[in-house]
């Protein structure tokens, strides 16, 4: 599959329909996409695109760069990524088998398979994209978590007819990640960004600072507290330092205000509605911040 020049992100581009995500994902950015528009630098189509807290990519699938960097932190999502790229046929033949047998007594024995760890470790990476991916699209809405052992604990949601095998979505993906320069990454995020140079556009989106009651960040085992936030605004001020063009989303909270307005970066308040959360309370419209460190744009 060949993409058409129209398909390239040009500042007036209306909402891709060709790519979207492949998985649901807390904190997803498909509600907020008109103002992460908004706030592109106006030559953006001449950056590389780097994005280190990738998740479900609605920005990255949305903005469809030639050039970039992609990461998450998450060690079965980005191996997916690559999975749809190079196996894209073998991925969506397994994920017809998951279609077809699905149910409770299946889904759960699905998911326990890395309750034991040798089983676990006897899943190709095929297969393990296609468990990753037929988990995501039939658990309790569409949650990632794992408890402290690093086990997907999440119970089977009540869908009559999940999406388990968009076979259309992951061909179109795989062109896609083919025909582009995208390098695939899963590590940390200030080791993703070590190559981030002034010819760069950096999109972040990390795991928001909790707000009790109406977040959900446990993603993965461990956490991304109040240290990890700092360390990010560290970064966000050295990639600024290099003359790297940088725009996050976060949390509305005081905490965030607090790190980045002493250094004049441009915050920029939204309110976006929520759908995955581990409880209703935690759903609905949220105070949220674009963060950004380039002037060009007015707000």
């Amino acid at each position: 599959m060949v993409f058409p020049a129209s398909f390239a992100y040009n500042g007036a581009m209306k909402e891709n329909r060709l790519l979207r995500p492949f998985v649901k994902w807390a904190g997803g950015k498909r509600a907020l996409l008109p103002r992460i528009r908004e706030q592109l630098p106006q030559d953006f189509s001449r950056r590389t695109y780097h994005e280190p807290f990738l998740g479900a990519g609605a920005v990255f699938f949305d903005l469809m760069p030639r050039r970039a960097v992609i990461n998450d932190s998450n060690a079965e999502l980005m191996p997916a990524y690559r999975i749809i790229r190079d196996s894209v046929e073998d991925l969506i033949g397994i994920l017809e088998t998951h279609a077809k047998n699905h149910g409770e007594k299946y889904y759960y024995e699905i998911r326990n398979i890395d309750r034991d760890g040798e089983n676990f470790g006897r899943l190709n990476d095929v297969q393990k994209a296609a468990r990753l991916i037929y988990l995501n699209k039939t658990c309790y809405n569409g949650l990632y978590r794992v408890n402290l052992r690093g086990e997907f604990n999440v119970p089977m949601g009540r869908y009559r007819n999940p999406a388990i095998c968009e076979a259309a979505l992951l061909r179109s993906i795989s062109a896609y990640l083919k025909e582009s320069d995208i390098v695939i990454m899963n590590d940390d995020f200030e080791t993703a960004l070590s190559a981030a140079d002034s010819g760069s556009f950096v999109y972040l989106d990390p795991p928001y600072q909790r707000i009790s009651g109406t977040s959900f960040t446990s993603y993965q085992a461990g956490g991304f507290d109040e240290g990890e936030q700092e360390r990010l605004r560290d970064l966000f001020v050295r990639l600024s330092g290099r003359g790297v063009k940088c725009l996050e989303s976060n949390s509305d909270t005081s905490l965030i205000r607090e790190l980045y307005e002493p250094y004049g970066f441009h915050i920029i308040p939204v309110s976006v509605g929520r759908r995955i959360n581990s409880s209703a309370s935690g759903r609905g419209a949220v105070r949220e911040v674009l963060i950004r460190n380039y002037q060009e744009q007015e707000d």
